[in-house]
């Protein structure tokens, strides 16, 4: 199903998070810092994000362990990003996801109860939910509104972190709801767009859409080049020992292997299906999407007192 391309507001906002960038190139406005937590066994990373001055942050796409074999959780990942908020003496305003993770379990629960912070995720969120809800079958009082999260985030939405400001971009085409965020001169990307060497996600889950997705990364790549482009995922690649998740837009626009500026719509999209074919589903899907469209809570027990995931009650 394609979903609707760029319209002219939207182009808007991008011109919109286009000048916040240069403005901080510019020294109008303060650089944010980040510090990225990268988790091996999902090949996720995470940020903190801060203002130098008023100390102000926000963390985006945390990580919860999760051991399918037993069904339980731990907070190791979540717990090296507390210990850094706290030796850094930030206040955690905001806990950002840019989409429904397939492939790892959402912290955002465990980070609220220790740090505090509002959790936000894209308006799309009920395409989301709505479409699991049929796939898992879920009960009428499973609410498909986003109720779930504390603010739910439309293309051109505007948040502070201290005095940096966020804009908030939808780039559907992973999935329905995907966001990303233009904190200063940084964007966080989620699944959008991987390293240039290996190119871009998937785009065959329920409500994904290669075309989409091309489109999106085409958008975000009308950022200035030297925007500083914060990734989700690492997987390396042949030659490569080191995992990476920071890059430019001028890297990813020219030699991104799959959507560099010289690739089409059509031959991207011809790629993109025929490579989708051949990949297997992320081994945490089913726990994961059911724990992330609930904003990172476990679902509630079955009538029998029986639950898939055997989450501790002392951990959410």
């Amino acid at each position: 199903m394609n979903q609707a391309g760029p319209t002219m507001n939207d182009d808007f906002n991008l011109r919109r998070a286009a000048e916040q960038v240069r403005a901080v190139l510019g020294g109008a406005i303060r650089p944010p810092q980040v510090r990225a937590f990268f988790h091996e066994p999902t090949f996720s990373a995470s940020y903190v994000v801060h203002d130098s001055e008023t100390k102000a942050a926000a963390i985006i796409d945390s990580v919860l362990d999760f051991d399918p074999a037993s069904g339980r959780t731990s907070g190791d990942a979540a717990d090296a990003m507390i210990a850094y908020v706290r030796q850094e003496g930030l206040k955690v305003e905001w806990l950002l996801e840019t989409h429904v993770h397939a492939d790892h379990l959402s912290a955002a629960p465990y980070l609220h109860k220790r740090l505090g912070g509002l959790l936000a995720i894209g308006a799309d969120i009920v395409a989301v939910q709505v479409n699991f809800g049929r796939i898992f079958n879920e009960a009428a009082d499973f609410a498909r509104d986003g109720s779930q999260f504390d603010r739910l985030l439309r293309d051109g939405d505007m948040l502070m972190i201290g005095g940096i400001p966020l804009i908030a971009l939808h780039v559907p085409g992973h999935t329905p709801a995907d966001m990303a965020y233009v904190i200063g001169d940084a964007v966080f990307t989620g699944d959008t767009i991987f390293m240039p060497d290996y190119g871009s996600a998937r785009a065959d889950f329920p409500g994904g859409d290669a075309r989409t997705l091309y489109r999106s990364v085409r958008r975000l790549m009308k950022l200035p080049d030297e925007c500083r482009v914060f990734l989700c995922h690492d997987y390396k690649t042949p030659g490569r020992e080191e995992f990476a998740w920071e890059t430019t837009m001028l890297a990813e626009r020219l030699g991104n292997i799959h959507l560099h500026e010289d690739v089409s719509e059509d031959a991207f999209v011809e790629m993109r299906t025929r490579r989708d074919a051949t990949l297997s589903v992320p081994k945490l899907i089913l726990p994961a999407i059911q724990v992330n469209m609930r904003g990172g809570r476990p679902p509630e027990p079955e009538a029998n007192g029986v639950s898939y995931l055997k989450v501790p009650l002392d951990l959410l």
